[in-house]
């Protein structure tokens, strides 16, 4: 929800070849192509019936279980195959396309006068879909399924067409109603405004690493470094099940993606600057025993001995690649000429990469750092901001005024993961520089936490003497069957209203309260586990996603004077109900419903009903607590969700431009509604 100071650089020159291209590892073979029946991508068959929790073999199309392509021994074959499912649940979805009459699906393409079929494994209502790869209409028999990068291909040209498209105006997109169909005839072929190249050359990337986290996984799925948070950090090897390109990584060699990637379980020592006193740019809320510790205490303790620096300097610590693109900045060089920075060199024990690759963490240390990334990771360049930066400590200090002890009273299981403290540098005239800058995160978590990122949890992946990938959400699913004595439905709906009550519930208190909404995606939230597997609180991280409410900026002015000034953070009402409408409503609680149906835990249905007698309840709230959204969910006949699929084809980077235009959003028939 930020602008970016420098246009984004994209890198339409990357290959668009399938996974034979150049960039692949040597430890991943090489996909063959297959025919539908030589053991690829196989087509559908029809499950037995089932209990009343999943209902019957028609309703719930094929068991995703055994033949699953995700399982193929190939982990090319395996990684194209999620490919192959991220692009097409993200057209569905974008494009309005309802539930077939049977378990195979059409979808027309205008533009090379064809159409796609595509075998449904399983059809869920929230869109965590289970398909097979297509076969283009009229392909003689026996012909090889599409791969992801043909598919992303096709697609792009699609939607060129006459796809999703920019609105007249320049505004945000708008996706089709339920029930509506492109005309044919609606006017002439428009280009969406990103590069279908840089959009395939991304799928590629993408399914080249999968299909490197997987072998790698599938070689030594067991974890032994005895940290459970950081186990569950580097456990989400598909990525976003909604997102066409979750694991695209332009720009990384093959040893600096061993060494950075979390999902190959990646460690590496930090790169070091020293920044003169007169450039160093830096604000600390972060205490200990009562008393404020500067950000530049906090690093030296980091540092540890033998990292030497000139008098007169701090020194900040930053990713090693971030470091190696930063020495051939002309700004970067003028610092150092002007003698305000110094390389430091790499220095420092191994610091492990989270979920968002970025921020790194060290067991036993209390201090986790997130780190400015120039990488292309999903939709944006990961680079600090200067006002992320503010907006962390400010919402530290802001929670300190007495509100943390009102929220803990309400809703003592949950909590924000802090970033009260920063360094970032200045240039000659007073200009932030950008890249050069290190957010300080407390670290609340012990190697012991079960702490769990809802986007791991749901992320299929190898496991220690078991055939197959199965989430960790399956696992704990059986684990709690086995150790109950209740049937896996029955089991699924308790965790789910557990999860809503510590979870989804405090989040709703803190945006009814004071008018604080958080971007709670999947990735960024994490549910704490108690030793049976059960939800037993929260934690929500992201120094990019607040939004404070327009409506109450009094009341948060009154809590801390002049808060908001310089963070940016306050978003007209009806933006904040779109996007916290999205963010927790669409992507992770929907999300969450989505994943236990497509992975057979129960059914869909019986889920989106405990969800709306839980926003019934929550709606209901005393008004002082009350936040709209629950009535929002429970009356909108439709939803504006973000599509990533056109936020990419349209080449727009989510950290650039205001709040409200700076991704695609479509309108979206609500599944909640009755």
């Amino acid at each position: 929800m930020n602008e970016r100071p420098r246009p984004d650089e994209a890198r339409s020159g990357e290959a668009a070849d399938r996974h034979q291209s150049a960039g692949t590892l040597e430890s991943v073979p090489r996909q063959q192509r297959r025919t539908p029946d030589d053991g690829g991508h196989r087509q559908t068959r029809e499950a037995p019936a089932r209990t009343a929790l999943y209902g019957t073999a028609a309703q719930d199309r094929a068991r995703p279980g055994a033949d699953d392509p995700l399982d193929h021994p190939d982990p090319a074959v395996a990684a194209d195959a999620a490919g192959i499912e991220h692009l097409l649940r993200c057209w569905l979805r974008e494009n309005g396309t309802p539930r077939p009459p049977g378990n195979r699906l059409r979808i027309p393409l205008r533009a090379t006068a064809s159409a796609l079929h595509i075998p449904v494994r399983y059809w869920s209502p929230t869109g965590w879909h289970r398909l097979d790869a297509p076969t283009l209409e009229g392909a003689p028999a026996g012909a090889a399924p599409l791969d992801a990068v043909t598919l992303a291909a096709l697609l792009h040209r699609e939607a060129g067409h006459g796809g999703p498209r920019r609105a007249p105006d320049g505004g945000e997109h708008r996706g089709a109603e339920a029930g509506e169909r492109p005309d044919p005839d609606g006017g002439p072929p428009r280009t969406p405004d990103g590069d279908g190249a840089e959009l395939v050359g991304r799928v590629a990337d993408s399914v080249r690493k999968v299909a490197t986290f997987l072998a790698d996984r599938r070689t030594r799925p067991a974890d032994d470094r005895g940290a459970r948070f950081l186990e569950a950090e580097q456990s989400l090897l598909f990525g976003h099940p909604l997102h066409p390109t979750p694991k695209s990584r332009e720009g990384l060699s093959d040893a600096e993606t061993r060494a950075y990637s979390p999902e190959l379980r990646g460690a590496f020592p930090l790169h070091w600057m020293a920044v003169d006193r007169s450039a160093l740019v830096t604000d600390s809320a972060w205490t200990e025993r009562g008393k404020a510790v500067p950000a530049e205490r906090l690093v030296a303790r980091l540092a540890g001995d033998g990292l030497e620096h000139p008098d007169g300097t701090v020194p900040l610590p930053l990713h090693p690649w971030q470091a190696r693109e930063l020495a051939h900045r002309p700004d970067i060089a003028a610092l150092r000429d002007a003698g305000l920075l110094h390389d430091l060199g790499v220095h420092g024990p191994d610091w492990h990469p989270t979920s968002s690759v970025r921020t790194v963490y060290r067991p036993g240390a209390d201090v986790m750092l997130k780190l400015s990334l120039g990488l292309r990771i999903t939709n944006s360049r990961r680079e600090n901001l200067r006002k992320e930066l503010v907006r962390g400590v400010e919402v530290h200090r802001l929670l300190r005024t007495g509100l943390h002890e009102e929220w803990q009273a309400a809703h003592p299981g949950f909590d924000i993961v802090r970033d009260p403290a920063y360094l970032a540098v200045d240039g000659p005239g007073g200009e932030p520089v950008t890249g050069l800058d290190t957010v300080l995160r407390h670290n609340p978590f012990t190697t012991a936490d079960d702490a769990v990122c809802i986007a791991g949890l749901t992320s299929p992946r190898p496991w220690p003497g078991r055939a197959g990938v199965r989430s960790r959400l399956e696992d704990l699913v059986a684990a709690l069957g086995t150790r109950t004595g209740r049937p896996p439905g029955a089991v699924a709906t308790e965790w789910f209203l557990r999860y809503l009550e510590a979870v989804v519930r405090p989040l709703l208190w803190l945006d009814g309260t004071v008018g604080v909404a958080l971007e709670a995606h999947q990735q960024n939230t994490l549910v704490l586990l108690d030793p049976d597997g059960w939800p037993a609180g929260g934690r929500y991280r992201d120094n990019q996603g607040y939004y404070f409410r327009t409506s109450r900026r009094g009341e948060l002015a009154q809590r801390l004077p002049g808060i908001g000034t310089v963070s940016d953070t306050f978003v007209a009402d009806d933006v904040v109900d779109e996007r916290f409408a999205y963010y927790l409503g669409i992507n992770n609680v929907l999300g969450l419903i989505g994943a236990f149906g497509a992975q057979r835990l129960v059914r869909e249905e019986i889920l989106l009903a405990a969800f709306r007698r839980f926003l019934t309840d929550a709606a209901e709230a005393p008004a002082a607590h009350r936040s709209p959204l629950p009535e929002q969910l429970l009356s909108a006949r439709t939803l504006r969700c973000k599509a990533n699929l056109a936020t990419r084809l349209h080449g727009l980077d989510e950290l650039v431009g205001p709040v409200d235009t700076q991704s695609v959003y479509v309108t979206l028939p609500n599944p909640l509604a009755l």
